[in-house]
């Protein structure tokens, strides 16, 4: 009984994520580009943003179908998200103390410390990680 309950539940979560995920991709491709974007629109209104639901729908399910492994997608997936991460939090640390674009909402001394060496902890995790596998 325990096994088809777990079962139930990961189908259901699988269930419940794909149209989350494959709509947030769109939300932020559309955004991104300026395209009219909302599921308050119908699809005749909005093509590019649902086209883009159908793809990542349509990516999904060829990937299912593939021979790739979970897991191995989970895992390079992973890599790539932390290496990814310096690179875009130093982006964000260098706009958050740009008066012109923040205003009065510019990132104070403290903050921008804790920041700064968050994004070099992650920088030099991404390191190490390489590395490491060239060794």
């Amino acid at each position: 009984f325990a096994f088809a309950l777990f079962a139930l539940g990961i189908i259901g979560t699988g269930l419940l994520a794909v149209p989350v995920l494959a709509a947030s991709a769109a939300f932020a491709v559309s955004e991104a580009r300026g395209w009219k974007s909302g599921l308050e629109y119908q699809p005749q209104q909005a093509k590019r943003f649902y086209a883009i639901i159908v793809a990542a729908t349509l990516i999904g399910v060829a990937l299912d179908w593939s021979s790739l492994s979970p897991m191995k997608a989970l895992f390079f997936s992973a890599v790539f998200n932390g290496v990814a991460a310096a690179p875009l939090m130093a982006a964000l640390m260098i706009v958050t103390h740009r008066r012109e674009i923040m205003g009065r909402f510019t990132e104070r001394a403290p903050l921008l410390i804790v920041g700064w060496a968050a994004t070099l902890v992650m920088a030099g995790a991404s390191i190490a990680m390489f590395v490491g596998e060239l060794s």
